[in-house]
């Protein structure tokens, strides 16, 4: 890892310490998880001041009705799944037209991150849980200016969010979107209904939202507009303990959540690689890694579901002998369709360390704002993760009561020969996994420091009902991209830098934290 070496033209360099480091997209709620590092706090303390803050800073991304999953490290590697599942109200016949629509009731599920940040605070918490909150109680209160990037997605949110009708969606436009509009960048925005509930989530420790007055809130709302969401939905919910799945890959070890995530994704991506030379701008090199992609991406969007209902068991897909199988469908033309091998019988991710634990930790409420369902007299904003049920008969992620659907947001962990190298993370629907390998990719193929692997130019695998599409960042080469197009990819060049996703890093090298964020958000890594 050369530390003083920056190919591309972000102009960050790695941040640097010994006691501890905080990354994520936001400077306002990195500085709260270094707060936290600074009154004597564990990393964990850190993150979930962070994820807290986010709700506030960049509501255009997560929110506190939305979800979450974590990998911690404290001497060995503990998983947390706190995703919600869907109401037990939820079947197929619920649906109009056979279809999940994107805003409203029908896709929202229990919002699992609270829960989360309260599993990691009783195991790992070292500050009063009330203390932790006070940042983003704080932001919420007095105010904030709105960020760059998170003012151009609130603009963005403008034409999905402010045509809907029905009672639903009234309390949130008044909250997100006073006088009629997004706040623009620079304008102060502050929010005292999230910080009224903030406050009863840190007095209650999290239990209102599932067995208290925010949840007879939510679940009265719901009742009177049309929702499925109950009060038996929110109190049966709980964050599952799972054991994280692994894959070495040139000399690292990847770790990430098994299903209902897609991180299995990314290791069999990984996987299919192992048995190629990759080097940093051979053209070819991308072919090999776009079809490992779309191989991966198959298996996931066929086998992914919740782990009650899976038909195949995610380390199948990563066994040597099925991944030699997958890569000996790569050959020196683009597949011209990818399915499935076996046949059985809008984001936000952080990351912290101090010197004895290290947290990867990714929150979402999914498109965005995610339903445009605000509990009235909260600052509680849905999610619409229903929109990862797949609506197929006989699929194991068949929309159904009471099941956890496919899920995008995957936190990502690193060791090697036992030892915590640390977390790493690419937000971004989709894009995630893709943005895994390709962080990986750079640090163990091409030897770049994590700055620098967030910087390089990235691609993008978009499937479709006409065959999968094939984005570039504008730093790839043209020539890159006619190489591919003779290949038989369907190429195109996108300015949009949003949809590559937005990375965090912090790596162990040595005695000292190696830090990282990516350009194509407004945040901050941070060490002491």
């Amino acid at each position: 890892m050369d530390l003083a070496y920056y190919p591309y033209p972000s102009r960050r360099h790695v941040v640097l310490g010994r006691r501890g480091a905080v990354a994520t997209s936001q400077p306002l709620a990195a500085l709260a998880g270094m707060e936290m590092l600074l009154k004597g706090g564990s990393a964990v303390d850190a993150a979930i001041a962070m994820a807290a803050c986010l709700t506030v800073v960049e509501p255009t991304s997560n929110g506190l009705g939305g979800d979450l999953f974590a990998q911690v490290w404290d001497g060995k590697l503990h998983g947390l799944n706190a995703s919600g599942k869907s109401p037990l109200a939820l079947t197929p016949e619920r649906l109009p037209e056979g279809r999940m629509p994107e805003r409203g009731w029908l896709p929202v599920t229990v919002p699992g991150a609270v829960s989360g940040w309260r599993a990691l605070h009783e195991r790992w918490g070292r500050l009063p849980f009330p203390e932790v909150l006070a940042p983003a109680i704080r932001y919420a209160e007095e105010g904030f200016p709105v960020g760059p990037e998170t003012g151009r997605a609130w603009k963005r949110a403008e034409g999905i969010y402010l045509p809907l009708t029905g009672p639903e969606f009234a309390a949130f436009k008044e909250v997100f979107f006073p006088g009629g509009r997004a706040p623009r960048a620079g304008e102060v925005w502050r929010s005292p209904l999230h910080a009224k509930t903030l406050r009863e989530i840190a007095d209650s420790y999290g239990e209102s939202l599932y067995r208290g007055a925010l949840a007879e809130a939510l679940a009265r709302f719901s009742a009177d507009t049309g929702g499925l969401l109950t009060l038996e939905d929110l109190r049966t919910h709980t964050p599952e303990w799972v054991v994280p799945l692994s894959l070495d890959y040139r000399g690292l070890t990847v770790h990430e959540l098994p299903p209902n995530g897609q991180g299995v994704a990314a290791l069999l991506a990984l996987a299919i690689l192992e048995g190629f030379e990759l080097r940093p701008e051979d053209p070819f090199s991308y072919h090999l890694q776009v079809e490992a992609m779309r191989l991966a991406l198959a298996d996931a969007f066929r086998f992914v579901a919740d782990p009650r209902y899976l038909e195949l068991d995610p380390k199948a897909l990563l066994s040597p002998a099925y991944a030699a199988e997958r890569r000996r469908l790569i050959g020196e033309r683009a597949l011209p369709r990818v399915l499935p091998g076996f046949r059985p019988a809008g984001t936000v991710y952080l990351a912290a360390a101090d010197g004895e634990v290290m947290v990867s930790l990714i929150q979402s409420n999914y498109q965005g704002f995610g339903s445009g369902v605000l509990v009235p007299g909260t600052g509680i904003a849905l999610q619409n993760r229903g929109l990862g049920f797949s609506l197929e008969e006989g699929h194991p992620n068949r929309v159904g009561p009471g099941k956890r659907p496919y899920h995008t947001i995957i936190p990502g962990f690193l060791t090697r020969e036992g030892r915590p190298l640390g977390p790493f993370g690419v937000m971004g629907g989709f894009m995630q996994p893709q943005g895994h390998v390709q962080v990986v990719v750079a640090l163990a193929d091409f030897g770049l420091n994590p700055q620098a692997a967030l910087d390089r130019p990235r691609w993008q695998v978009v499937p479709g009902d006409g065959g999968d599409e094939v984005l570039l960042e504008p730093g790839i080469p043209q020539a890159t991209a006619l190489f591919l197009k003779d290949l038989g990819h369907r190429v195109r060049y996108e300015a949009e830098y949003g949809l590559f996703g937005r990375g965090q890093v912090v790596l162990r090298e040595g005695e000292a934290l190696v830090a990282a964020s990516d350009p194509r958000a407004e945040g901050l890594a941070l060490a002491l």
